[in-house]
């Protein structure tokens, strides 16, 4: 597989990756078809467990690269890997203010971003949407920058990264899909809006990819920038939402178990 990618274009690797993540967002929604309600402790668990997988791709496969990019150059070496992650941070709490999206099992009241009279559905769909614009260019940004032939990155541990994004993405199809289908909504309704939310993945796949390749000298703060969007999210939203249901401990352990998992695939693969 590692050395079919070799051959390929970087965008192009970028693209297919990125369509194997959305390929697992859809794999979670479509578990509609097989049933219509998931308990709340399965869902607090893998909720946990994705919130682990981002904050160990954050460090091994973003910040880490990062600083090691950095280093030998005029400006002290944290500064690329400081600015790049505030600046993903900001990002991000642009986007939440300004899109209207609602959290899992939040009221519909409580939706955020510009007051607007769309549907439950919709702001479901947009709030996973939101958090999966890190994703893909965390993925995108990773096959760059191997692309660049720094030592510090390779298309071994993009994979990685690309596997470990996939397998958290799981959870995240079932997240919009089965509250869709508990409200009354069709199985392949459920299953197209859930699955929906993961096509951006791909999109800012390609523009991480391309704008690396594009301009070098942002590779560090672009892998900084990836890293702090997807710890906002992390600490803004699948932590929070994994922690209401009241299944502390467990979601806790599946957060364990999520950076465990992350970390041994990166250092394997890298």
């Amino acid at each position: 597989m590692i050395d079919v990618l070799l051959t390929l274009h970087p965008v192009l690797q970028a693209l297919l990756a990125t369509l194997f993540t959305w390929l697992m967002t859809a794999f979670g929604a479509a578990m509609v078809f097989l049933a219509k309600d998931v308990s709340r402790k399965v869902l607090d668990g893998m909720l946990g467990f994705a919130a682990g997988v981002m904050i160990a791709a954050s460090y091994w496969s973003l910040l880490a690269p990062a600083l090691e990019m950095s280093a030998g150059k005029e400006i002290p070496v944290w500064v690329p890997a400081v600015a790049g992650f505030l600046l993903g941070g900001i990002f991000l709490r642009g986007i939440d203010y300004i899109l209207p999206h609602l959290h899992y099992g939040s009221p519909t009241e409580e939706a955020e971003g510009i007051k607007t009279t769309w549907r439950r559905s919709t702001l479901l769909v947009l709030a996973i949407t939101l958090h999966n614009i890190p994703e893909g260019l965390a993925v995108g940004v990773a096959f760059g920058a191997a692309a660049a032939g720094f030592p510090a990155a390779s298309v071994a541990a993009a994979i990685a990264l690309a596997i470990g994004i996939g397998i958290q993405n799981f959870p995240e199809g079932l997240v919009v899909s089965m509250p869709l289908r508990r409200e009354g909504m069709s199985p392949l309704h459920s299953f197209w809006y859930g699955q929906l939310s993961g096509i951006v993945e791909p999109v800012a796949g390609v523009i991480g990819a391309a704008a690396v390749i594009v301009a070098q000298p942002i590779l560090p703060y672009a892998l900084s920038f990836a890293a702090g969007a997807m710890i906002f999210v992390v600490i803004e939203e699948l932590v929070p939402e994994s922690q209401r249901g009241g299944n502390t401990d467990l979601a806790t352990m599946g957060g364990m178990i999520g950076f465990a998992v992350m970390m041994v695939l990166d250092v394997a693969f890298g």
